[in-house]
């Protein structure tokens, strides 16, 4: 006999599957870009300049398939790579890349509120408190938020003041992985004032 748990777990897993089919055919929807590739696009949007192998990391990609990804994200006039300081290249989008990566959110943020209309308004607050807690604990195992929020829309993850639960579970972590008083190599408390 299964427990209240492995119900609920299997009613999540139906649900984040579900989702996710929609949201990767999303990209295909709003462009001709792989599920990467409509990542990419996404972050660059939000963090533009960063460098090819921070992108794949990102997005979870090696660091050749990254360079392959802009390189086509770059035919298609989507990216451009701009040389900076010393040996550093940012990748940047374009117009089109930036509109592109607007639609994309477009697409998918109408999709996941249609998946929401189905609740009513306390529903959806209490189901949103609910995900939150989910999210701080899926960064607890990941540890990676730029990974975690590669395809959301910044801008409406934090209306009003809110905070973003990923966002605050990695500063966190930041904040637990420097000690709160100045030490130095051998354990002797330094004084910064």
């Amino acid at each position: 006999m299964h427990d209240e748990r492995e119900r609920v777990a299997n009613l999540l897993g139906a649900t984040a599957l579900a989702i996710t089919d929609d949201l990767l055919s999303a990209p295909a929807a709003a462009s001709r870009l792989s599920m990467s590739a409509a990542a990419a696009l996404i972050v660059l949007r939000a963090d533009p300049g960063v460098s090819v192998t921070e992108l794949g990391r990102r997005v979870g990609l090696t660091q050749s398939a990254a360079v392959r990804m802009v390189d086509g994200l770059e035919r298609d006039a989507l990216v451009e790579r701009r040389r900076g300081i010393g040996n550093w290249t940012g990748v940047h989008p374009t117009a089109k890349g930036r509109r592109t990566a607007g639609r994309l959110l477009t697409s998918r943020t109408s999709r996941l509120t249609e998946v929401l209309d189905s609740l009513g308004d306390a529903e959806v607050r209490d189901l949103g408190a609910l995900l939150a807690t989910l999210l701080d604990g899926l960064y607890q195992g990941s540890g990676s938020a730029d990974r975690m929020c590669r395809l959301c829309d910044r801008t409406a993850c934090t209306p009003d003041g809110v905070e973003c639960p990923v966002g605050a579970a990695d500063r966190a972590a930041a904040r637990s992985a420097t000690p709160t008083a100045a030490e130095d190599g051998d354990g002797a408390r330094t004084d910064h004032g």
